[in-house]
């Protein structure tokens, strides 16, 4: 037995993971302002939004990473199969961490061990959490290397994250997150300062590690082309709210909030050869007080007096929401 399924709440029917209610502070900055999100076995969900929109401190909150005195979960639960992580002991909680929830973080030279080979690190892995010998985990860490395609796998176990380059490094960091066969993976931004041909082969990569083991992945990204091929559904997030929700091909089809529709029409097309890109006007919100209002009212061609008041994310389909109440304007224009 897991050490999931013997935790109270565990629900084998329930999603693979779940986010409720989620708000995250940091002294008076509300950056994570009741986040909803889920996703089931198997299934890729992408968070979109531009820096600052609240989406990895989302990511670090889920994966227990937000702790005082610097930030505080003040409201929500996070759900893992039912098990609501937030309430968990920290000794729990870690147990979980790489065995059932994983995550890829956006800037792989930081988040690997420079004084440490990544054979050694990724081997460690299963000497911690599976209890496997010196010699039978250095075996695993090489069969790890070689699943997400790092040539030689046997002879670069041996070398340090500083002999990678950038996209060889973020593979080191995906081998980590799948080591232990994970329910649950978080891709922070794992395509940053990366060229647009490793981005597009990481990407596959991640897709294909997915679909082979059944993972639910969270991809959480401010490119909304990356994602274009591989995600089922989308979040779109700002000023620490999710502001819409859906499939991927309907959001992309037809928009149901402002902010998502700009992301859309700032999207490089080689139709647009020659064209001045489109941008998003102003600034994102200040989060220390944003008052009542729908924060991205100030930036918005769509406003009215009602969005004084900010929208609660309602349902518009079947598994479509928005949290605009000129939806139907935004998506007839």
């Amino acid at each position: 037995m897991s050490s999931l399924e013997s935790l109270p709440g565990f629900d084998a029917s329930a999603p693979v993971l779940d986010v409720s209610g989620l708000h995250v502070s940091f002294g008076q900055a509300r950056v994570v302002n009741g986040v909803d999100l889920a996703v089931a076995g198997g299934r890729t969900l992408a968070v979109l939004g531009e820096s600052g929109s609240g989406k990895s401190v989302t990511a670090r909150a889920i994966m227990g990473l937000v702790r005082p005195p610097r930030g505080t979960i003040t409201a929500g639960a996070v759900r893992l199969r039912g098990v609501d992580l937030v309430t968990l002991p920290e000794e729990a909680r870690r147990r979980l961490r790489a065995t059932t929830i994983a995550m890829v973080f956006q800037d792989a030279l930081s988040a690997l061990n420079p004084v440490l080979s990544v054979g050694y690190q990724i081997a460690e892995l299963f000497r911690a959490h599976r209890g496997l010998s010196r010699k039978e985990a250095r075996r695993r860490a090489v069969e790890v290397l070689d699943l997400v395609r790092i040539p030689s796998a046997a002879r670069r176990a041996r070398d340090y994250p500083h002999q990678f380059s950038g996209g060889m490094r973020q593979r080191v960091g995906i081998g980590l997150a799948i080591a232990l066969d994970p329910q649950v993976i978080i891709a922070d931004e794992p395509t940053t300062a990366l060229d647009v041909t490793v981005q597009a082969q990481i990407i596959r990569l991640l897709g294909e590690l997915q679909r082979e083991h059944g993972t639910a992945l969270v991809l959480i990204t401010h490119d909304m082309g990356v994602v274009a091929d591989i995600a089922d559904r989308v979040a779109v997030m700002y000023g620490g709210r999710v502001v819409e929700q859906g499939g991927a091909a309907e959001v992309y089809a037809g928009p149901a909030h402002p902010y998502t529709e700009a992301l859309l029409g700032a999207i490089p097309r080689p139709e647009l050869r020659g064209r001045r890109l489109a941008v998003i006007p102003g600034a994102p919100p200040d989060l220390t007080g944003p008052g009542d209002g729908c924060r991205f009212l100030p930036r918005c061609g769509y406003g009215t007096a009602a969005c004084e008041q900010a929208p609660p994310a309602h349902e518009i389909g079947p598994g479509r929401l928005t949290a605009c109440h000129e939806w139907e304007r935004v998506t007839s224009s």
